[in-house]
């Protein structure tokens, strides 16, 4: 299991004393959030993409590509890239040369968004979201595998002889997962090349996460890349946590009703019963994150919000701390019982060893195949 936190990058205003922090706070505060997570053993940390108040994560490769330089190894991954409204060609190219910054520490996790406007702002349709994934995810499979390529398509001009520079590290792309809250055909996406899917379950019950996740399973093992048990599953989440639970529901209870992703809305009572929300103990935490397999099986990666609403950066790396220190149990709780054919999370370590392993073994001139003699080793 791979345990981590990501960041909608929203800029709220405190309900609890009145102030709104700047752009330049929560950029920074970003930076803040990701070296303290590695320092707590976390392995991801991932940011949003928004082109549009009250969030600043517009640019998330050149936030990342500066977390790379701070860190040594946590994972650094998008929560959303938005598929739709990026050109793939762009997107081919940011996130290989942030894999080189990274050394390969690089996943993406692509998505359609949540803000109906953005599609305009970028020439597009939001009724055609569902086709410009599709499509424009098929171009950037290409351009991360092919040396060159022609293509032709409905959402951009055609592409002729065209090289990507740089070309990923190794020559092994990131790994991508279809992040989707709502759409089976995301899902579908995911499965129809092996990729892995993130399901956000921080607005749904865990019936409705269970069910898009049994669906892209189902379907993984249709496609023939294993058995359903063996897909890559991710799932998201979110936690208050204090020593004290009535202190964690008194403290975060102001937050919660303010919410730009969810306030506003149902009680804090109500939303915790019927979503994965957690406000509590450092043990409650623990039992419901836990309980997540029950519903979707062994899965490969857990993300959690934290700081989101307008918490002040001191309350989120103090969740951070306790969140270290149940990362142990975490991890020994999801170890037990867990099937031995079930994978670990792909990392670029991992990828290169899977491409390695399926070359074709060159052979000798007495016939005995050999790697070394081909600068390979296994």
């Amino acid at each position: 299991m791979q345990f981590g936190i990501f960041t909608v990058g929203d800029i709220t205003t405190d309900p609890t004393t009145g102030r709104t922090p700047t752009e330049h706070e929560r950029i920074k505060a970003a930076v803040t959030i990701a070296t303290k997570a590695e320092e707590i053993g976390l392995d991801v940390f991932a940011h949003g993409e928004h082109h549009n108040p009250p969030f600043h994560p517009s640019s998330p490769t050149t936030l990342l590509g500066y977390i790379a330089a701070r860190t040594e190894r946590i994972i650094l991954s998008t929560a959303t890239t938005l598929i739709t409204t990026n050109d793939p060609v762009k997107i081919a190219e940011d996130y290989a040369v942030l894999q080189h910054l990274a050394d390969g520490r690089v996943d993406l996790m692509l998505g359609r968004g949540n803000t109906g406007p953005v599609y305009p702002w970028f020439g597009k349709d939001i009724r055609d979201g569902i086709s410009l994934a599709v499509e424009n995810y098929a171009l950037l499979r290409r351009l991360w595998r092919e040396p060159v390529v022609d293509w032709e398509g409905r959402f951009r001009t055609p592409l002729q002889g065209f090289t990507l520079a740089p070309r990923p590290l190794d020559d092994v792309p990131p790994f991508v997962w279809h992040g989707s809250i709502r759409s089976p055909e995301i899902a579908e996406q995911a499965a129809f090349y092996g990729d892995g899917f993130f399901h956000n379950n921080i607005f749904w019950p865990m019936s409705h996460t269970r069910q898009l996740v049994n669906l892209y399973r189902r379907r993984f093992e249709f496609h023939g890349h294993g058995a359903a048990d063996t897909a890559i599953v991710g799932l998201g989440g979110h936690f208050f946590m204090r020593r004290n639970s009535q202190d964690a529901v008194r403290e975060f209870r102001p937050y919660f009703d303010v919410a730009p992703v969810y306030g506003h809305g149902p009680s804090l009572e109500e939303f915790m019963a019927q979503t994965p929300l957690t406000v509590g103990s450092p043990q409650q935490v623990i039992e419901r994150t836990l309980s997540f397999r029950d519903s979707v099986g062994d899965y490969q990666r857990q993300l959690f919000l934290v700081d989101h609403a307008g918490l002040p950066l001191k309350t989120v790396l103090e969740q951070l701390d306790l969140l270290g220190e149940i990362l142990p149990a975490l991890r020994e709780g999801f170890a037990q019982g867990r099937p031995a054919h079930v994978p670990e999370a792909p990392t670029h370590t991992s990828l290169v060893a899977a491409a390695r392993d399926s070359l074709p073994v060159p052979v000798t001139a007495d016939g005995i195949g050999s790697y070394a003699e081909a600068g390979e080793s296994r």
